[in-house]
């Protein structure tokens, strides 16, 4: 009698799946009495939502937590029962109940939520301020994944260069043409070459790296680089996905090309590829005309090199 195999496992699915077992267990997620009140995590839960919102009903509280109608109605039973929960009837369908807190369900609610957010701070305790923000970001960043949070409009900044950037600008140029592109090590190794060399020898009169930072984490960069006494080079351009849709890419070009009059640059050139769309959007946009085109075989793939160039009026006086 043959022996059925089992399909093989999504690594992705078993991480996750551990992750959920490791913060159930973190944060009690599974005791009777959550944070040591008389409550469960889901009554805890229904509480929360009752005191942040304005009088919802109870198909809107199942909707928001995702809870089976009939469980949801025990719980309401309960807080009913227990005073801290009234219902008035809607002014519009006398069949529809607005749910509220009472004095004493919010004299409940206070304390619990004062313990939940104690505890997660204590769990934050031991972390560095960079640990924390990539933490947030993190979390921030798996909502955006699985669909339940839109990227936010957070403001950015451009930045000098400074302690570990040129790492950081390495590392997101190899990933990210990776996977966006399918270009291989060679790709990383240039890029490697490229800021090796700006970190080594870069005259900063003539050359310089920015970096654009959201909410304390780099999300984008570029670099102007001496290619002639009357040419500046425009390398390095990068913006992540996180990041796109806010003009950012057009911001650092525009940098650049302010920093290239500043130095006494006549003309800025910049070397791309064609499968390389929104960045050529971006240069398009800014001025610069394509002068040459030509295949290549590089980074793993036959491309079709392009080079741009700018020329720039003299700074005003």
């Amino acid at each position: 009698m043959s022996q059925i195999q089992a399909p093989p496992r999504d690594p992705v699915v078993t991480e996750l799946r551990q992750f959920n077992r490791w913060w159930t267990h973190k944060i009690g997620a599974l005791d009777a009495n959550h944070l040591g009140s008389d409550f469960s995590l889901a009554e805890s839960r229904v509480l929360y939502e009752l005191a942040h919102r304005d009088g919802p009903t109870a198909s809107e509280l199942a909707a928001a937590l995702g809870l089976d109608a009939g469980y949801l109605s025990r719980i309401l039973q309960r807080f009913h029962k227990d005073g801290l929960l009234a219902r008035a009837a809607s002014d519009v369908d006398s069949r529809r109940q607005h749910l509220t807190l009472t004095e004493r369900g919010r004299s409940a609610f206070a304390p619990l939520d004062q313990s939940a957010h104690r505890s997660m701070a204590q769990l934050l305790a031991p972390l560095s301020q960079d640990a924390r923000l990539r933490l947030r970001h993190a979390v921030r960043e798996l909502e955006q994944l699985l669909g339940e949070r839109k990227p936010d409009a957070v403001p950015y900044i451009l930045r000098p260069l400074g302690p570990g950037d040129l790492g950081w600008v390495v590392q997101r140029h190899g990933a990210l043409y990776a996977e966006e592109y399918g270009w291989n090590v060679e790709f990383e190794a240039l890029t490697a070459e490229i800021v090796a060399g700006f970190g080594k020898r870069h005259d900063p009169a003539q050359e310089r790296g920015w970096i654009a930072e959201r909410d304390g984490v780099p999300v984008g960069c570029v670099f102007l680089m001496r290619k002639s006494a009357t040419i500046g080079q425009l390398r390095l351009l990068l913006v992540e996905p996180s990041a796109r849709g806010l003009g950012m890419g057009a911001r650092l070009v525009e940098e650049c090309v302010r920093f290239a009059r500043q130095a006494g640059y006549k003309r800025v050139q910049l070397w791309t590829n064609d499968v390389l769309t929104s960045a050529r959007r971006i240069y398009e946009a800014a001025g610069f005309s394509l002068i040459t085109s030509e295949t290549h075989t590089s980074f793993g793939k036959k491309l079709v090199a392009q080079t741009w160039e700018k020329v720039l009026n003299p700074p005003p006086r």
